[in-house]
């Protein structure tokens, strides 16, 4: 085991705890704070307020810490560049909403063709820079890899995108989004020092960005990551499984943001055939259960508990 692996997760960690008290009083003074909705979950109304644009917090962590290792593992390149190209289409998104009080930010067309366009500049370097085959490695196969031929392409931006929003919908509630990343990270962690990848110190930077994250992050939180840290975190899960060669994966540690997902999915649909009939109580799911009455570090904890369980039978599927 490579016990040097433990340093850039408490750079990372180390950052992101001392960047907090420094960056969360910046954020109150420019009065980037959330706005929740008056038909939502009741309890959330005293959120009002909370700083958000916390992600800036992780992805500095991340960043000076990728930078610190660059050199010796030129592979964090491509996981980094698509981590910091999501979070800057986050950050420009919450401040347009949360600064020049734009209440929809980005324009979903916007939106989405930043993201196609980051997608393809990632897809173009796997195939023709860095020359990393989009072969599967297929779950409890025992290492057999899976080539689907030209479809591996237009797969790719269905993954990407809908991963980062799929992480992007899990961060609704304190702590959410952050336990159940650094989980995801810890398992992308692990399988990189295990295959000896070349991009562990990302990983491990993500982890400790994420735990020093955490501390200003669980319930109450003093601080949320807005859309700046989501996409980011939704951009390190796609692109470290795409350079370990296993995106198949992402179904099996990253349940929660795909069940956070296909639950808007269903709700808004169904809400559209019926006339207004809804599924659940409120989507995405984790406000669902909320209005059943769970507590929402009920929610955070039962979500983590269940991708840490996901990770563990990741592991047994290599």
């Amino acid at each position: 085991m490579d016990f040097n692996m433990v340093i850039p997760v408490l750079i990372a960690f180390g950052i992101s705890v001392v960047m907090g008290p420094i960056i969360i009083p910046i954020l109150r003074r420019l009065k980037m704070g959330q706005t929740e909705r008056e038909e939502g979950v009741k309890s959330h109304l005293k959120k009002a307020g909370t700083p958000t644009m916390g992600g800036v917090i992780i992805l500095l962590a991340i960043v000076v810490t990728s930078l610190i290792y660059v050199r010796e593992y030129p592979k964090v390149i491509p996981v980094l560049f698509v981590t910091l190209g999501f979070g800057l289409i986050g950050f420009l998104d919450d401040y347009l909403k949360v600064v020049l009080k734009r209440s929809d930010g980005l324009m979903p067309a916007q939106k989405f063709g930043l993201q196609f366009l980051l997608t393809a500049v990632f897809a173009f370097y796997m195939v023709k820079v860095a020359k990393i085959p989009l072969t599967l490695l297929i779950p409890f196969s025992g290492g057999k890899y899976w080539d689907i031929g030209w479809v591996a392409i237009p797969v790719l931006f269905i993954a990407v995108i809908g991963t980062v929003n799929g992480v992007n919908f899990t961060d609704g509630l304190d702590g959410l989004a952050s336990s159940v990343t650094v989980l995801v990270a810890t398992f992308f962690t692990v399988v990189a020092i295990g295959t000896k990848s070349g991009i562990e110190p990302i990983t491990c930077a993500v982890v400790g960005a994420l735990l020093g994250f955490l501390l200003f992050n669980v319930y109450p939180a003093s601080v949320f990551m807005g859309d700046t840290g989501s996409l980011a975190l939704g951009g390190f899960v796609a692109s470290a499984a795409y350079v370990l060669q296993m995106p198949l994966f992402i179904l099996i540690v990253g349940l929660i943001y795909l069940v956070e997902v296909l639950s808007v999915i269903i709700q808004v649909t169904y809400f559209k055939k019926t006339g207004g009939k809804r599924i659940f109580k409120m989507a995405p799911i984790h406000h669902h259960f909320e209005l059943c009455g769970w507590s929402e570090t009920k929610v955070v904890a039962v979500f983590a508990i269940i991708t840490a369980i996901l990770c563990l039978i990741a592991l047994l599927a290599l």
